[in-house]
């Protein structure tokens, strides 16, 4: 019989797939963000490469699929749908937590599946912060990575969906140190990643300095977990978590602003989250410093269905990068970084009010 964790699985796959969980009134920020047209971009469409490195591991892309699910029988089927798909793109993808596999080992096959269909692919390994409070480290860590033979661990931060959620645990005291000493002792990579309300320069440097390898941001304008967490609330009739998911569905700072104080305060890498639904948002991304995109809601549906339909939702997102490589005349993923790249809006009030500098990215040379 299913335990509470598994049900929470289930139930979270369930809303995505049939509810609104979309951030409502907050957006990416990736809106006031503007890629400078090449009228005479001088080079040939058809000779730009995409591929990238990234922690010795090199990808056809730079984009992966984003930690979605696991721990629950009925997500076998979709994060074995997702691997076979990276797998044969050539890509990368991370699973959701496995604090359900690690607690009941009769789960593991719901991730052990992605390096079975996946045998060369990037896959990042899942455990969530709140657990290390309450007693997961290094050992939980390490059964984390080996249970799919990961390149690498994320640790995901989660305070907003914890305060909303009905079960949640919301006792973060001590998290920056123990993540620290996995990082530190851990010997694939370990990534810092949010869940949909982004992550601040102050966090970045503290987990900079902890021995992190990377920061996935995870900004708000995407999937609101608190939105997500509304929705169970409702269905349990906890009228006092659905009021605190409505108010709060549109929490975090949105994933553009994330994303350059990210870049511009540390020297880590960078991977961009949180609303990216098109090649176009991906360029973007890339053009402010990101290092790699990863994209999750999107997927979902498809994974549903075929690693086929995976696959022609990931080559559509590459064409369009594709073509926005093409019309701002950049042959690699080096030169698209270096793109001038204009920033208006709320995102340049955002970081000028923070002390960031937009307009450096618009005086670049092309």
């Amino acid at each position: 019989m299913p335990n509470q964790t598994e049900k929470r699985k289930s139930s979270h796959i369930k809303i995505c797939l049939e509810e609104e969980v979309q951030a409502r009134r907050k957006t990416t920020g990736f809106e006031d963000v503007f890629l400078v047209h090449r009228a005479l971009p001088e080079i040939k469409r058809d000779r730009i490469s995409l591929s990238t490195s990234v922690f010795n591991h090199k990808l056809s892309a730079p984009l992966i699929v984003g930690a979605m699910t696991g721990g629950a029988a009925e997500t076998t089927k979709i994060n074995a749908a997702i691997a076979q798909a990276v797998e044969e793109l050539g890509l990368g993808m991370g699973v959701g937590s496995q604090r359900a596999a690690i607690n009941n080992p009769k789960l593991e096959h719901t991730f052990t599946v992605t390096r079975e269909k996946a045998p060369t692919a990037f896959l990042i390994a899942n455990i969530g912060a709140p657990q290390l409070v309450r007693g997961y480290g290094v050992r939980e860590a390490r059964r984390a990575v080996e249970m799919m033979k990961a390149n690498a661990l994320a640790i995901h931060l989660n305070p907003l969906q914890e305060a909303v959620q009905p079960e949640g645990e919301t006792d973060y005291a001590g998290v920056l140190k123990k993540i620290g000493e996995i990082a530190q002792t851990l010997k694939v990579p370990v990534i810092v990643k949010e869940t949909g309300a982004g992550i601040a320069a102050e966090e970045a440097k503290m987990l900079e300095a902890a021995g992190v390898a990377g920061i996935d941001v995870a900004g708000a304008g995407g999937t609101s977990w608190a939105a997500v967490e509304y929705h169970r609330a409702k269905r349990l009739r906890d009228r006092f978590r659905q009021r605190l998911g409505e108010n709060f569905w549109d929490w975090g700072i949105p994933t553009a602003a994330s994303l350059v104080e990210v870049v511009q305060s540390i020297h880590l890498t960078v991977i961009a989250s949180g609303g990216i639904r098109s090649g176009m948002d991906v360029a973007k991304a890339l053009a402010l410093g990101a290092d790699l995109a990863s994209t999750a809601l999107p997927v979902l549906r498809p994974a549903t269905k075929s690693s086929e339909e995976i696959k022609k939702t990931l080559q559509f997102t590459i064409e369009e990068l594709r073509n926005s490589m093409f019309l701002v005349g950049a042959e690699s993923v080096q030169k698209l970084r270096d793109a001038p790249t204009v920033v208006v809006g709320k995102t340049a009030d955002w970081l000028r009010a923070r002390g960031f500098h937009p307009e450096l990215y618009a005086r670049r040379k092309a």
